[in-house]
């Protein structure tokens, strides 16, 4: 059985913020995800994007846009840019 809840860590201790369905000394495996999204994410940055971004560009227009690249995906960035 796998389910998720959301828990406190303090004291050096997990503590559930909800009644577990578990017998005394079940063992358990745990997996700790942060709720913390903003700490690894660069929203100042994804923001500035937001801002700049052109709504007129479709995902549909993407798609034939590179659908037009023949091979490789690197062949194509490097015949764009150049040799560095």
């Amino acid at each position: 059985m796998i389910s998720e809840f959301d828990a406190i860590y303090e004291n050096g201790m997990l503590r559930p913020l909800v009644p577990l369905q578990l017998a005394e000394q079940e063992r358990v495996k745990l997996t700790v995800k942060r709720d913390d999204v903003e700490g690894w994410m660069d929203v100042e940055y994804m923001e500035s994007c937001a801002a700049e971004a052109d709504e007129s560009i479709t995902l549909e227009s993407v798609r034939e846009s590179l659908a037009k690249i023949k091979g490789s995906m690197d062949a194509a960035i490097d015949e764009t840019r150049g040799e560095y």
